[in-house]
This record gives structure tokens, C-alpha cells and sequence, in this order.
């Protein structure tokens, strides 16, 4: 059968990864096969192949299922058939990202931008309703950027944060701002999030709720950053308010996003 076109090797570097991204490839596009075939399509040793297979296994990225018999039941272990799950698959790229843009536009044409924006609104109250009670149950920002951090690596976002100003709040005088930075370092929804800047907006307007003060996005994935960069300012003894046009993004220049939230 014809061979697709071969794809970008992900986040995979050297011989190894490459002959591993081959043997994933084989299986995505002729289905269930033994090592023996893999072996024999590709041109190199049943060991390696097996080495190649047991690491997708290990990942995630392959199962195996019991090959059917065919004849009489004869002695030994029924051959095994390596397949594709769906994490191995995701590998090779979906179109996803594709549909749900078509689908935004779509509604966007027929319903309205205040459409677009209510669809926003609901997706990410979705995403962090569930972990409403965990992250409001402190009344310091910073604590609650923390507990939003966690909801949303758990929600595949792959978040942290970290103290930015001089020196710990307990060092601040009184009045001086200092902050926490929430940094998502993966989205999900960025090649969307890149045309609807509606997903970013929402998100940050939901930030600011749940946190109970003023936030401001320093940069997004969507427009090319390494990471979504949120800053929580926190004033020693209450939340700040800072002008939103002077702050620094990771990426080293001053960023201004409108409509950063408010506080609940």
C-alpha cells in the first residue's frame, strides 16, 4: 500500500527516536502486527523492533492483543499484535484544532461575536468550576494562584507559579507590591485560542474571580510565547491594583492585554 507522507518527528531526537517513530508509524497505518512483521517491513532486527515496541508499551503509546489462531491449537503462547492506543496516536497529529476553529467561525457567522464569547465563558467554567471550593479556600491571592496552578495541571495545563518582586511578602513594607506569576507552560486549545483571542479573555476574567484581585496576562501561547503568563499581585496586607502597561512578560518585553479581570 502507498506510504503517506512521513510526518514531523515530535520532541524526538537521533537514530533511535527516529527508527521508534517508524515503527509507531507502521502501526498507525497497517493497523495490528506482530513484531516479526514490523521487523520484516522495515528492514531491521526483530530485538530492536522489540526494544522499539516494549518503550511504546512502556509509554502508553501501544497495546497488544492476542493474534487469532489459525489451524489446529498447536504448543506454545499465541502470537502477539502491537497496536496503536489512542496517546500513540496523537503523535502522529488530529484535526481537532481544525474542527473546532471551523466550528467557532461557523458560530461566530451565524449567531454573533456575543456568541463566541458566551461559548468561552462556559468552556472555561467547565474547566475550573470543579475546583471552585479548593481554590477559594484561602483568602490570600497568592495561596489561591497556587491551588489554581494545581487544578489546572490536572486539567492537562501543566502549571506552576512562582514569587516575582524583592523579597518575601513577610520583607515588604507596607504598600509595596510584589506578586506571583501563574505560568501555564502547555494549552491545549492555543492554534483556537490564536484566532479567538475570546478563550484567552474568558480565561483571564475567570483568573481574576477566582483569585479575588485584579490579573494581567503577560503573554499566551496563542501569540507565540513560550508559556501563558498570568501575574497575581499581592500587597502585603491586601491585593493590588498595579497599572496594567508596564509589566515585563518571561519572553523579556512589556506586555499589555486589555480587559485583564477584576476582582469577585
Amino acid at each position: 500500500m502507498p506510504r503517506a507522507a512521513a510526518p514531523h518527528v515530535p520532541s524526538q531526537v537521533g537514530a533511535e527516536g527516529k527508527t521508534r517513530h517508524e515503527v509507531a508509524r507502521l502501526l498507525l497505518e497497517q493497523g495490528p502486527m506482530t513484531a516479526v512483521v514490523v521487523a520484516e517491513q522495515l528492514g531491521i532486527s526483530p530485538t530492536a523492533v522489540r526494544r522499539h515496541l516494549d518503550a511504546l508499551l512502556a509509554d502508553g503509546e501501544a497495546e497488544t492483543r492476542d493474534a487469532p489462531r489459525r489451524g489446529p491449537r498447536g504448543r506454545g503462547r499465541p502470537a502477539k499484535l502491537f497496536l496503536l492506543t489512542e496517546p500513540g496516536r496523537a503523535r502522529f497529529g488530529h484535526a481537532y484544532d481544525d474542527l473546532a476553529v471551523s466550528a467557532i467561525r461557523f458560530l461566530a457567522e451565524h449567531a454573533g461575536e456575543d456568541a463566541v464569547r458566551a461559548f468561552a465563558e462556559r468552556r472555561i467554567e467547565k474547566l475550573v468550576g470543579p475546583h471552585r471550593s479548593a481554590i477559594t479556600g484561602s483568602s490570600d491571592p497568592a495561596a489561591r494562584a497556587e491551588a489554581l496552578a494545581t487544578a489546572l495541571t490536572r486539567e492537562g495545563y501543566a502549571a506552576s507559579t512562582r514569587q516575582v518582586g524583592a523579597g518575601a511578602l513577610e520583607k515588604q513594607a507596607p504598600g509595596q507590591n510584589v506578586g506571583a506569576q501563574l505560568c501555564q507552560h502547555h494549552c491545549p486549545v492555543a492554534h483556537v485560542a490564536a484566532e479567538f483571542p475570546q478563550l484567552c479573555e474568558a480565561e483571564t476574567e475567570a483568573f481574576a474571580q477566582l483569585l479575588g484581585t485584579h490579573v494581567q496576562r503577560l503573554a499566551t501561547i496563542a501569540r507565540g510565547d513560550s508559556a501563558c503568563t498570568t501575574h497575581v499581585p499581592v500587597t502585603a496586607g491586601r491585593p493590588a491594583h498595579p497599572e496594567p502597561a508596564r509589566m515585563v512578560s518571561p519572553e523579556g518585553h512589556t506586555a499589555r492585554i486589555p480587559n485583564g479581570g477584576k476582582p469577585a
